[in-house]
């Protein structure tokens, strides 16, 4: 074990760590899965139950309490960062045990109130997990913040239908048995791999090749899953094809150690590069040394200010007044107008999104859409979802590396794009839920990973997970209006019959026009604050381009 220590604490080792945790921690994707059973058990309503499952949706979404520890862990305290997730495990473990519990009957039926305790207590603990593991990640890669937000966030989103492989494998059928599944084992998972999500120096070194390697991975995962579940929704697996599958997915989900193990030994070589040079140039003449042609006027990073032509980039007075703008604490953060711009805009985008993942299921029998494929539709919903996190990451990172482009723009033009896919969900055509929901799963996740990673970068690293958490909280806020108040309103008008049901492309359309609306507002606001900070990316460019040039 001494041997290993140094291999072990490394920032690549901790992002397979997290991205392991990250993989397990997910399970408030999957709360159909046992919702029946939840009902059935405490003998609730269908109204009662959507009550419990928005706390779910505040628990996982209401992540102040985790920044704040993080930032107190990590700025004001020795403490280890394992803390956090020790937070964590403790609260998911006991929010899914005695939910567990309750529906077997090893405890009485408790009151609605505390079941919803229950849930928000399980949901909540995910805030924390979420809030280590990206924030170090950014910490531990801040030249590549949308990449790896978007390698986490990606990851996150793939844990519900991961989660779902294992409950198809291990114990298919047994719902109640699902929820004792959860709470032991992201519990152990987090527990037995906190140790090595830690913060390390950040470096020199180009880390793009193997953070691409990293992505390779999620998007095989990802499109392995959606295979799956396809294949899943059309024929029954027999037991050992469950199992075979299954083999297959671990092995994929722990490929990523090959991709540290590789990055460490070139960081190895680099290191041994790096001191053979350093030794070569101590040996040179001091004559040599002092040569003219190593003057200042050659350095590279002077050059590139002279061919700029922009006299403002000279110096280091724009790099003075970035670094000042930065690691502005939460009430900071608030008294800007970027961080209520920020917050408008993902009420739009997140709220509406989650509106329409909510009322799939709804949106599906009003257009007649088949059992099958409805379950179809909530799936795959994790793959969009999936696809957005990771996607939006990557592209906003290439975007403003090789042009220079603001994040903000991309985050506009996922909005306009989910304004289109609402618009096409309320035309009704036929098949328009399918290209509806893959509009709007996919710019959906893409907010979870663009807000985290603007946040960062206008407002530092320091309380970020502050930050970014007080943020998210617009998405449960956003999904409440829009599905209670837009949604269900509209709805309980058209609805007609004993069971107060609708059918047909009348019972969503006004509701998915307003939101095509709102997501248009948010577009509106994203354009906005894509103006007020192009001056300040153009600085985070140039930094970027001297860190890279040194």
């Amino acid at each position: 074990m001494e041997k290993l220590r140094p291999q072990l604490s490394t920032r690549w080792i901790a992002t397979v760590a997290s991205i392991w945790i990250q993989c397990s921690v997910g399970a408030s994707y999957t709360f159909s899965i046992y919702s029946a059973v939840l009902k059935s058990s405490q003998g609730y309503s269908q109204s009662t139950l959507d009550t419990v499952s928005v706390f779910k949706d505040i628990g996982a979404n209401a992540g102040v309490i985790s920044g704040l520890l993080y930032s107190f862990v990590t700025r004001k305290t020795s403490l280890p960062l394992c803390v956090v997730h020790v937070v964590g495990a403790i609260q998911y473990f006991l929010g899914y045990f005695l939910m567990w519990a309750s529906v077997v009957g090893l405890i009485d039926k408790p009151p609605v109130a505390l079941m919803c305790f229950f849930m928000f207590l399980a949901a909540h603990a995910q805030t924390f997990f979420n809030t280590a593991d990206v924030v170090s990640g950014l910490e531990n890669f801040p030249h590549y913040g949308g990449t790896i937000v978007g390698i986490m966030k990606g990851f996150l989103g793939l844990s519900g239908a991961v989660l779902i492989q294992v409950y198809d494998t291990l114990c298919k059928g047994e719902p109640s048995t699902y929820l004792l599944m959860l709470a032991l084992l992201p519990t152990l998972v987090s527990l037995v791999l906190m140790f090595l999500v830690r913060i390390y120096e950040a470096t020199t070194a180009d880390d793009k090749k193997h953070l691409n390697g990293f992505s390779a991975v999620a998007l095989s995962i990802a499109g392995y899953l959606m295979i799956l579940i396809i294949l899943e929704n059309i024929f029954t697996l027999p037991l050992w094809a469950r199992i075979s599958t299954f083999i297959l997915l671990l092995i994929l989900v722990v490929s990523p150690l090959g991709i540290a193990i590789k990055a460490l030994r070139d960081d190895s070589n680099r290191s041994l590069q790096k001191y053979s040079i350093e030794t070569n140039l101590l040996t040179d003449n001091a004559e040599q040394i002092t040569s003219p042609k190593f003057s200042t006027a050659e350095d590279p990073i002077e050059y590139h200010q002279l061919a700029s032509g922009d006299s403002k980039v000279k110096g280091t007075s724009d790099d003075k007044m970035l670094l000042n703008e930065e690691q502005l604490n939460l009430l900071q953060a608030m008294r800007t107008v970027n961080f209520w711009m920020l917050f408008i805009a993902m009420i739009c985008g997140m709220g509406s999104g989650l509106a329409t993942i909510n009322n799939m299921s709804q949106i599906g029998e009003s257009l007649n859409y088949t059992t099958t494929e409805i379950n179809s539709l909530v799936s795959l919903w994790s793959i969009w979802n999936f696809l957005g996190r990771f996607g939006a990451g990557y592209v906003s990172d290439y975007f403003l590396h090789t042009r220079g482009w603001a994040r903000p723009l991309l985050m506009a033009f996922t909005l306009a794009t989910m304004t289109a896919g609402h618009i096409v969900i309320a035309s009704g055509f036929p098949g328009n839920l399918y290209v509806g929901s893959i509009l709007v799963g996919i710019c959906y996740g893409s907010q979870w990973s663009l807000m985290p990673t603007i946040s960062s970068e206008i407002y530092g690293v320091r309380h970020m997970g502050t930050i970014f958490n007080t943020i998210a909280i617009a998405s449960p806020v956003g999904s409440y209006i829009f599905s209670v108040r837009v949604i269900g309103y509209f709805y309980d008008k058209e609805a007609s019959g004993e069971d107060d049901s609708c059918s047909g492309t009348h019972c969503f359309r006004l509701s998915f026009f307003i939101m095509a609306s709102v997501a248009f507002l948010g577009f509106i606001v994203a354009v906005a604050l894509f103006f007020r900070t192009k001056r300040f990316y153009q600085l985070v460019v140039l930094r970027r381009l001297r860190h890279a040039l040194k």
